[in-house]
This record gives C-alpha cells, sequence and structure tokens, in this order.
C-alpha cells in the first residue's frame, strides 16, 4: 500500500463541491471556473501517477479552449505530447467526482490496477493560458502534484501546442527541440526563415498578414515570436487580450461558426487574415472578395494546400512515401474529390474528434490531418523522416534534389506534429503560399465548397442512433439508413449522415447537394426521418430554406 496521508490531508484544502459531475473528454475537462478547484488539484496527482507510470514527463495544461472566459479547463499531455490515453480518461472520470474519503481508494486502486511503483521518480510540466481563473487553477494543479512528492516546472502562460512540445523534448533528450518556449520559437522561425530564403523576390504587402488573436495566448506568444521571424513575416495583430474578452465576438470559432469576420479587424479586398482560437491550437483564414463576399478557409482547404505541397515535394524529390489526408465525415465532398480525383492523394475517413484523426495519420508515412474547425497538424513516420535526412546528407544527389530535400526538412521542422497548433500551422501556410507565389484567392480556388447544412434533432435518448463507416452511415435504428439512401438520391452531389451528439440528446444532421436550397431540402427530410425512427421528442422539425 502506498502511503496517501499526506496527500489527503493536502486534499482538505482543495475540497470537493457537491453536485458537480464531470466527464473527461477529447477536450479533458471544461466547465465553469468556479467548480474546478479540487478537479485541478486531483489531476496533478493523476499526472504523477502517470509520469511514474510512463517513467517520463507528463503535462498539465489548464485551459478552456475556445469556451467562454469565465470556464476552465484541464488537460493532460501524455509522453510524446499526445493527448492522454482513451484508458486513463476514466481514471481521471473516477478522481473528479470522487468522495472526498474515496479519493485515496481511488488513487490506490489505479496504483494497483497500473502496477505502479511509487519509489521511481515522476516529473510534471504544468502550463496555462490568460484567463482570470487560470493562474489559481494551476496553483491547484502544482499543489495535487507537490501532495505525492513529485518534483515538477511551471511553464507558466503558454499556449497548449507549446506544452505539448515541451513535453515531447523531454521525452526525447531534446531530439524534437530544446524543451522551453524559447527553443519552441527558434525551431519553427529557423524552419520558416530558411523556406522565406526560397522566395527572394516577395514585397511587404506579400508578407503582410492580418491575425485575430481571439484576446488569448496565441496573441501574447506571438507578439513574443516577432523578433525571431526578422520581419520576413509582417503581421498586424487585433484582438490582442489587451481590451476585450478571450473568446468573444473573436476567435477561430466565432468566425467558422458565424461565416463572418470577427470584431475589430477592418478588411481590405484579397487581403490574407486568420483567427486563432482561445489556447491557439486551431486555425482559420478568411478575405473579403472584390464584392466585398466573405470567403472561409478552413480546415479542409488548409489539409488540402498542404498535402498538395508535400505530395509535389516528395515526387520532385523522387522520394516514394505515401501521403494521405485524414478527414472526418464533415469534410466538404468537393475537397475529397479533388484530393482523390486531381492531386490522387489518399483520402481516409476517421470519427469526429482529434484523437481519432491522430492515431488514423499515423498509420502513414505522411499523415495529414485537419478538421473542418481548422485543429489538424501532420505527423511523419520515422522511417520518413529518416529519409527526408539522408537525402538531404547525401553526397551523389544532384542540387535540384539537395534543394528539394532542404525543402522538405525545413518542412517538418516548422510542423508541431504533436497536435494541431495555430502558429506553427500559419508559418506553415504562409511559407507555401509565398513558395508557390498563391494569393489567398489562388488558394481559395483549387475547389469550390459543396454548400451544406448542419441541423440538430431533439430525442428521448441519443443512443438508439448506432453509427459505423466512421460515423457515415446509421446500424440502428432499423430503416433510418434505407431511408437516408433514398432521400440522397433525389439530389445530385449529394450525401447526408446523422451522429449523436456526445454531450446531449440531439442527434446531429449534416447534408450537402450542388445547391443551397437542395443541401437545405435533403437536410430537412433527413430531419424528419430522424424524428419519426428515431423517437423525436418535442415538434417536428421545421424547414429551414436559404
Amino acid at each position: 500500500m502506498a502511503d496517501l496521508e499526506g496527500a489527503f490531508q493536502m486534499s482538505l484544502l482543495h475540497p470537493n463541491l457537491e453536485g458537480v459531475t464531470l466527464q473527461y473528454g477529447t477536450a479533458g475537462f471544461r466547465t465553469k471556473a468556479e467548480e474546478l478547484d479540487h478537479v485541478m488539484f486531483r489531476m496533478g496527482q493523476l499526472a504523477v501517477l502517470r509520469s511514474k507510470k510512463t517513467k517520463s514527463t507528463i503535462g498539465v495544461m489548464v485551459t478552456a479552449s475556445h469556451n467562454p472566459e469565465e470556464d476552465n479547463g484541464v488537460k493532460l499531455v501524455d509522453p510524446l505530447g499526445e493527448m492522454l490515453a482513451s484508458a486513463w480518461e476514466e481514471y481521471a472520470t473516477q478522481l473528479a467526482n470522487a468522495e472526498e474519503n474515496q479519493l485515496t481508494v481511488i488513487l490506490e486502486k489505479i496504483i494497483q490496477e497500473e502496477k505502479i511503483e511509487m519509489h521511481i521518480g515522476a516529473f510534471v510540466v504544468v502550463g496555462r493560458d490568460t484567463r482570470p481563473s487560470s493562474l489559481k487553477l494551476s496553483q491547484a494543479a502544482i499543489d495535487g502534484i507537490i501532495s505525492l512528492g513529485s518534483k515538477h516546472k511551471d511553464y507558466g502562460l503558454v499556449t497548449t501546442p507549446q506544452l505539448h512540445y515541451i513535453v515531447c523534448c523531454h521525452n526525447t533528450n531534446q531530439m524534437y527541440g530544446t524543451a522551453s518556449v524559447e527553443g519552441y520559437y527558434v525551431k519553427l522561425s529557423t524552419a520558416f526563415l530558411e523556406l522565406a530564403k526560397q522566395t527572394p523576390n516577395r514585397t511587404d504587402d506579400h508578407k503582410h498578414l492580418k491575425v485575430d488573436g481571439a484576446n488569448g495566448i496565441g496573441a501574447l506568444k506571438l507578439k513574443e515570436m516577432e523578433n525571431y521571424l526578422q520581419k520576413e513575416l509582417l503581421t498586424s495583430l487585433y484582438n490582442d487580450g489587451t481590451a476585450g474578452k478571450l473568446n468573444h465576438l473573436c476567435g477561430a470559432d466565432y468566425v467558422k461558426v458565424q461565416q463572418k469576420p470577427p470584431k475589430g479587424i477592418q478588411m481590405m479586398a484579397g487581403e490574407r487574415c486568420c483567427s486563432f482560437d482561445g489556447d491557439a491550437d486551431r486555425i482559420v483564414y478568411y478575405y473579403n472578395d472584390d464584392a466585398g463576399l466573405f470567403h472561409l478557409l478552413d480546415g479542409d482547404k488548409i489539409a488540402t494546400l498542404i498535402s498538395t505541397f508535400l505530395k509535389e515535394l516528395l515526387t520532385k524529390a523522387d522520394l516514394h512515401l505515401q501521403v494521405a489526408v485524414v478527414q472526418t465525415a464533415y469534410a466538404n465532398g468537393s475537397s475529397t474529390r479533388y484530393l482523390e480525383e486531381t492531386m490522387k492523394v489518399e483520402v481516409h475517413c476517421a470519427k469526429t474528434g482529434v484523437k481519432h484523426l491522430h492515431h488514423k495519420a499515423q498509420q502513414f508515412d505522411v499523415g495529414v490531418y485537419f478538421e473542418a474547425n481548422g485543429h489538424g497538424t501532420v505527423l511523419f513516420s520515422k522511417d520518413a523522416q529518416k529519409k527526408i535526412q539522408q537525402l538531404v546528407e547525401n553526397p551523389n544527389v544532384n542540387k535540384d534534389q539537395r534543394n528539394v530535400a532542404k525543402l522538405l526538412m525545413n518542412t517538418l521542422n516548422i510542423i508541431n506534429q504533436t497536435v494541431g497548433d495555430a502558429i506553427s500551422d500559419m508559418l506553415l501556410i504562409e511559407a507555401i503560399l509565398a513558395l508557390k507565389g498563391m494569393t489567398v484567392q489562388q488558394w481559395d480556388a483549387i475547389y469550390t465548397d459543396l454548400p451544406n447544412r448542419q441541423l440538430k434533432v431533439k430525442v428521448a435518448d441519443r443512443r438508439v442512433i448506432d453509427t459505423t463507416d466512421a460515423e457515415r452511415r446509421a446500424v440502428s435504428p432499423p430503416g433510418l439508413q434505407e431511408a437516408i439512401d433514398n432521400l440522397v438520391q433525389k439530389y445530385n452531389l449529394s450525401r447526408a449522415f446523422v451522429r449523436p451528439s456526445g454531450t446531449e440528446d440531439v442527434v446531429r444532421v449534416y447534408a450537402e447537394a450542388d445547391t443551397q436550397r437542395n443541401a437545405d431540402l435533403l437536410a430537412h427530410e433527413v430531419s424528419l426521418a430522424v424524428y419519426k425512427l428515431a423517437g423525436g421528442v418535442g415538434e417536428e422539425p421545421k424547414a429551414v430554406w436559404s
């Protein structure tokens, strides 16, 4: 039995709240900040156990990403910068919801089930975003770490991707990079500047980018990074945290959902603009055309730009590596068609949720994954990285091939492979546009999104819907998929799917077709089928016409 008496005594300073029940998911825990003190303490403890189990550094990130400023949350970071292993999500949930007198019982249970040797040392790194509640809550997590006798390092204000990067550096003997925020800036900016050298004809206009920092940590860190970029990228920063509230009328989620620019940015026709989310792990681009119409370039457009660029480089380098793009069912059909039919890039579909995409992308030499919301990155297998490195160092290749290999190596170094990263993705996109001499309009014109519509249907119990084929087909209730198939056949370039919400008793409906009216009609008809066959409650779904 481990001696947990000291840990229990410290836990009394972070008492459990009555009536608060939380579930650890892909985003960790998120709720109102005032409900989280005891949860943070216990996640500090869990991080210590995870560190002892894996004999590695573990991260604790205090953030609620794109949620409102009054919320907060926490997520644990696994040894290579990945999200917490699924099996440990259940431990996190049990610990967070434990009654005071059950805390040591659950800690003991985890120690026994995982055969954790408590005499082994542990090391936990902690980071936080800019929310008013984050400092106090990160201290609660540190108290939890100390309560089990572990060492720790508090990195203070960092973006979520920076903490993931730092954890990975600690666990790779600094092979991935130097385990500090400065190390992150140096690695990414050095790679960006090397790529910028290949674009000598860029003017200041080409280098200019308007950035919406969502009044969050990403704005703070982009300011810090500015000098490292040596005026090769000229950013104008809006919603920088000096005045407005975090994520309020700004940020990637707001722009994506509202399909309009954030508050505070004045957009001239054709100007490149982008938005980070609250913890800087998502990014979307956008611009206004000459007629003043708003155009969004979301995760699908980003994945297409990056995968096309990588495929072209690998072909020029004569490196036979498998490039694949991993999407969810929500990816626009036009992007899938363009990648498969025009670019001859493999496309695979994974269940909704970053961890599913990340896991699928790991199966390829080069796996590009993005959710439509702008969260994503590129993963290179160890074999792919080795082949690129060998090509750079090979004295027998011609000058052109070596130059292409260097482009690939610098592209590799600009990418944060641990997790979606707004700053890293922004630098990669800016480098690709510069190297290809593309405007944002030309990038947008690669393909045209099919009109689509998303709706929600209230049901008595969302569990009656069960899906397969990466959530693209319903296997229950009986007759629903058949009804959807029959409806889809009525429209051109159409598809539709339904999936249960992860958090509430609603079923999400997605439909796309050749025109907006047809997409709206199809979505409405599928909603009616769900309502009738899956136990709809309340009023029958009403039609929504554009």
